[in-house]
């Protein structure tokens, strides 16, 4: 399937257009709460277990910037372990045999991430302190005497593979990268790597490298979609991800010694992750179904699914198992609710939940649950779309609306919690979060349909979510907008200039407005996919710059004629904040409003609570200003 590292961007129901036409009797007057309230819940999420498992290393907001925290799996206790205040903690994993633990840290969301060791006393040592050079954690050796880690310190262009020793934090170069590969992991005997080299962003070619006779062995035999999942726990197999001669990706077995191929877990939807646990009793099956994930734990000695425990509220959406492989922890989470972290001891059945993130002065009943439905589109396409009702909308309260689009390109709006979409619907307005053509999760064919074909079919796939929110007798047809970012920032902006007439208002947040300039910027650690978003989304150094510069939004502002909003992080590595300046000035020109947000410590993405608080009160003030009508209870 597509890769969808370049732009940013994180149940089977299939309704009809009448199936969300509530009747008047559903509606009901909810409490309206600020956007201070909905961002006071803990976005939490699980680390590692603690080397006794009796602790639990975690990352969580609750200070409004991400810090590392451990729980006590017994008591529920949340201790501190970072208190930073201005670059966000993102935990990686304890140690095997101590509680120190490793994290990654960037410079205000530049994206240059630099690895750290917080040692038991509080002290902190940067392990990777090259300046301008980016790391990320790769993962325990099988004797836990040392990790892996990719380092672009000798070619910023090209993430080679170290290995630190855990007692003096020496490094070895274990794997030069000088062919643009990506690296996918290593087998437990060292042996092994599986690597990655990227054809377009809908294929790619799998290879198992073998580091004691330097062979290179492509494991693939057609052109297809192709990731590496995990190797067997002996070493002897690898497993893999492949859509080859299907829709959907299917998870394969390549028998290292032989050389053969074994289906061994297909659904009718994405299989988007498999791996072992320590000792290879149990595998982690993750499936894309339908815009949710649905995680398999399958004991694979008997061959059987293992039974989770039944939880009051929520879809488990991650999975953590400890290395004595009794105990888990996983995440779980709706719409609705949230995710919190609950601790479940296999062999006792014990369940413990750790974690209660919503905002308790948040009423869950007065939040909406997101409903799956398909639309017909311009050419007769079957469009997803994840839809949102206020409570309050009805034939005789009709509400205004709003297009959703999500980035990628490749991405894909899924049915978990939103603070910001909660909000919107809280404040008065519908929303459709389209999973236009080219987005992840239906299938290879519907993934390849916005293939050079950006700013056209996929924007009228958007342009049909708004005729068939408008055909709602609750919706009020006239007063529709479209917000996004990142690559839906730059849907927003080919909407606003290519089909003016079309949305009330734009919200464009970090939004992509000049492809011939982002295009020819991109980090240089994004070597080893450069060519194929080229083969996507077109080369800016050829022809292809002329349909690039046709497309970009920035040389059309004198098209705008409805208000825009830009929100923008001044140290976003990927859309350069001269895209939000210009198209500011082009939309100012043409004596249209627009306002414009601007953030100095933000990158691609808002992380900071106080950011996202004064951004999205302010798009709420936007969308009030120029779309809202009198709404009655």
């Amino acid at each position: 399937m597509k890769t969808n590292v370049y732009f940013l961007f994180i149940t089977i129901l299939f309704y009809q257009c009448q199936t969300s036409d509530s009747t008047n009797s559903e509606t009901k007057e909810v409490q309206s709460y600020t956007i201070d309230q909905f961002l006071d819940n803990d976005n939490i999420y699980a680390g590692s277990f603690s080397h006794d498992e009796q602790t639990l290393l975690a990352g969580s907001n609750e200070t409004g910037i991400y810090n590392a925290f451990k729980i006590d799996l017994e008591t529920g206790e949340r201790t501190a372990l970072t208190t930073s205040e201005d670059e966000s903690v993102w935990i990686n994993s304890y140690f095997p045999t101590d509680n120190r633990f490793l994290y990654s840290s960037d410079n205000a969301g530049d994206e240059i991430d630099h690895l750290f060791v917080r040692f038991e006393d509080g002290t902190v040592k940067e392990l990777t302190p090259d300046e301008g050079a980016k790391a990320s954690f790769a993962g325990w050796s099988d004797d836990l005497k040392s990790f892996y880690y990719m380092y672009n310190k000798r070619d910023n262009r090209f993430m080679d593979m170290y290995e630190m020793n855990i007692d003096n934090f020496n490094s070895t170069l274990i794997y030069q990268n000088d062919e643009s590969l990506n690296v996918g992991g290593m087998s437990n005997d060292k042996r092994y790597l599986a690597l990655t080299k990227t054809i377009n962003t809908n294929d790619s070619d799998l290879f198992l490298f073998d580091r004691q006779t330097k062979e290179m062995t492509k494991i693939n035999e057609t052109l297809s979609g192709n990731s590496p999942a995990d190797f067997s726990v002996d070493s002897k197999a690898l497993y893999y991800l492949t859509d080859a001669g299907d829709e959907f990706t299917y998870l394969m077995k390549y028998d290292i010694v032989s050389g053969e191929r074994e289906k061994v877990v297909s659904e009718d939807w994405d299989i988007m992750y498999a791996y072992f646990s320590k000792n290879g009793k149990y595998q982690v099956v993750g499936i894309n179904q339908d815009a949710k994930t649905v995680v398999k734990v399958m004991d694979t000695k008997s061959g059987k699914q293992i039974d989770f425990p039944e939880l009051p509220d929520g879809d488990i959406s991650s999975v953590r198992i400890s290395r004595s492989e009794n105990k888990m922890v996983f995440s779980a989470g709706s719409s609705r609710s949230s995710s919190n972290l609950y601790y479940y001891n296999i062999e006792t059945k014990k369940l413990k939940q750790l974690t209660n993130t919503l905002n308790p002065e948040i009423n869950p009943d007065d939040l909406v649950e997101a409903e799956v439905v398909r639309y017909p589109s311009f050419d007769g396409l079957d469009i997803p779309a994840i839809f949102y009702k206020p409570h309050i909308a009805s034939s005789n309260n009709k509400v205004p609306a709003l297009i959703w689009v999500h980035g990628g390109p490749g991405g894909q709006s899924r049915t978990g919690y939103s603070s910001i979409i909660q909000y919107l619907v809280n404040s008065g307005y519908a929303v459709l979060a389209v999973n236009n053509r080219g987005s992840s999760g239906y299938g290879k064919t519907f993934y390849k349909l916005d293939d050079q074909n950006h700013g056209e079919g996929d924007l009228q796939d958007c342009i049909e979510g708004k005729n068939y929110l408008a055909s709602l007798p609750y919706i009020d047809g006239e007063k529709i907008g479209i917000i996004g970012g990142s690559y839906g920032g730059y849907m927003v902006m080919r909407a606003m200039t290519h089909t003016p007439e079309e949305f009330n208002v734009g919200v464009n947040i970090f939004g992509v407005t000049n492809w011939i300039r982002t295009l020819r910027s991109i980090p240089p650690w994004w070597e080893s996919f450069k060519e194929a978003l080229y083969l996507e989304m077109g080369d800016p150094n050829t022809a292809d710059s002329t349909r690039l510069y046709a497309i970009s939004p920035v040389f059309h502002g004198d098209k705008v004629k409805h208000p825009v909003m830009v929100l923008q992080g001044a140290t976003d590595p990927r859309v350069l904040q001269v895209e939000s300046d210009e198209m500011v000035a082009a939309i100012k020109k043409n004596n249209v409003p627009v306002e414009y947000v601007l953030f100095e410590d933000e990158g691609h993405g808002f992380v900071k609570k106080e950011n996202q608080i004064e951004g999205y009160s302010k798009v709420v003030q936007f969308l009030d200003k120029y779309m809202k009508v009198a709404l009655k209870g």
